[in-house]
């Protein structure tokens, strides 16, 4: 097939490398001319694992082209997706401008195309972006409102995509399911034709109204929000009660009603979908005047647990005051929302760097991926706090001469490191021995105490180095 796509972001692109994979005609289109060049160029704007094979055989090939004008790629397209930003507006309602400014665009062209005797056939127009409840409606609006018919020159088909960071090329070429909503027969017969070389393991293409399509994405973003929040809920209790929370998960986990994913405790979830997600259903909830008290809960834990660790540092580490870290060095690892992505929006480690710098210390942070990315935010949104952020080539050049090490993202290295090394370039911490405050439960924390460590994680008690004289503090 010939398939345009709109917007060469995170979704736009995995989709277009994507589909030119699988021997379709791709051309992906962007107002960005800078990222448009740097993409002919054979350059990727983004980092995602296992993507940079298919981008370049795609270009090598002749099934994947860049271009910054609208008309040049929807031309010849069967199919147009619209992979564009809809970023959290006032009151967290996901803003549309992007999606209908293009919509809008659309209906131009169809119209001049028909009104000059050439017009283009029939074009089934996707929304790939994550949009609320009523956007396939509004899109069409805006394309007919140039006298171009629905159903006769083209329809409209929400499509929501379920891309996780990290294996987002995983989850395109195999995906579980593929939610098709739509009206139109026609309409989705295309979709089928087009979907079916990436099913062909027998995973269902659902085919639904637009309306349960669109509120599929929103409501799989909330439940798998809420059961990360659930078990950090478990966890700020096992703190409390002596319960271990690996425990407590691999005993739930193994239920079928219930399953093992997504029961990890930490500190808190990030990144461009769960937050903006959950936000953007809460709004809709509250404009149909429904109460959706779960959804208030799953904010307000999660903002809750994004800055709980920083408490931790200072109740071990800190003084009296309202810079109870001041003159102190907090090593950190991890800077992505999560591994395998340099993805920083909304990471609960720019949270935590944020509240560190507040309470006077100075970070050193170190990412495999995410340190420009990182450098670049708080460019745009300088710190406000007196501490100071600065970057490391090294994890193990970030923790020498710090007074304590923060893990932030779960990136594989992190996971078997030198710790001889690490507790040597930390300095000993008020116990006598070096701190380590665990976000994501990477280390068991029977290790952590023999190697020499005092030792924090999350729903799990914490523990001295053998024979520190301090014991375990449950």
């Amino acid at each position: 097939m010939q398939i345009a796509v709109v917007g060469t972001g995170y979704v736009g692109l995995v989709s277009g490398v994507c589909f030119a994979e699988m021997g379709n005609d791709v051309t992906c289109v962007d107002i960005d001319a800078g990222k448009v060049e740097s993409l002919r160029d054979g350059r990727l704007t983004i980092y995602e694992p296992g993507l940079e094979v298919y981008f370049d055989r795609g270009r090598r090939e002749g099934r994947l082209s860049f271009t910054t004008d609208l008309a040049e790629a929807v031309r010849p397209a069967d199919v147009v997706f619209l992979a564009l930003p809809t970023p959290p507006g006032e009151g967290g309602a996901a803003d549309l401008k992007y999606v209908l400014g293009v919509a809008d665009d659309l209906g131009r062209l169809l119209s001049e195309a028909k009104a000059g005797g050439d017009g283009w056939g029939y074009k089934v127009v996707v929304d790939k972006s994550t949009v609320p409840v009523g956007t396939a409606a509004r899109v069409t609006a805006a394309i007919e409102a140039h006298g171009v018919a629905e159903g006769e020159d083209f329809d409209v088909v929400s499509n929501p995509e379920f891309l996780r960071e990290g294996v987002a090329v995983e989850d395109f070429m195999k995906p579980e399911r593929v939610v098709v909503g739509t009206g139109s027969e026609r309409a989705a017969d295309v979709m089928r034709r087009l979907y079916e070389p990436f099913v062909r393991s027998g995973n269902p293409i659902l085919v639904m109204d637009e309306a349960s399509a669109e509120m599929t994405k929103y409501a799989a973003n909330a439940m798998l929000a809420t059961k990360i929040t659930f078990m950090n809920e478990i966890a700020n209790l096992c703190d409390r009660v002596g319960a271990d929370v690996d425990k407590v998960r691999r005993g739930i986990g193994t239920d079928s009603r219930i399953g093992p994913k997504f029961l990890y405790a930490g500190i808190g979830f990030g990144g461009s979908c769960f937050p903006k997600d959950v936000q953007a259903l809460h709004r809709t909830a509250r404009e149909k005047d429904y109460d959706f008290q779960i959804l208030d809960a799953v904010l307000r834990v999660n903002d809750v647990q994004r800055r709980a660790m920083a408490d931790r540092v200072v109740e071990a580490l800190g003084t009296d005051g309202d810079r109870p870290l001041d003159g102190k060095t907090v090593a950190m690892w991890g800077l992505a929302f999560k591994p395998h992505t340099d993805d920083v929006r909304e990471a609960p480690a720019h949270v935590l760097i944020r509240e560190l710098t507040r309470l006077g210390a100075d970070v050193v942070a170190f990412d495999p991926e995410a340190v420009e990315t990182t450098r670049a935010t708080f460019e745009r949104e300088p710190l406000d706090g007196p501490g100071a952020l600065r970057y490391a080539e090294r994890g193990y050049d970030a923790v020498d001469g710090a007074d304590a090490l923060v893990i932030a993202t779960e990136w594989p290295e992190f996971r078997r490191p030198d710790l001889d090394r690490v507790r040597e370039g930390l300095n000993d911490g008020p116990n006598g021995a070096p701190l380590v405050f665990d976000g994501r439960n990477v280390y068991e924390p029977e290790r952590m105490a023999e190697a020499g460590f005092e030792y924090h994680s999350v729903g799990r008690p914490h523990v001295a180095p053998r024979g520190a004289g301090i014991g375990d503090a449950g």
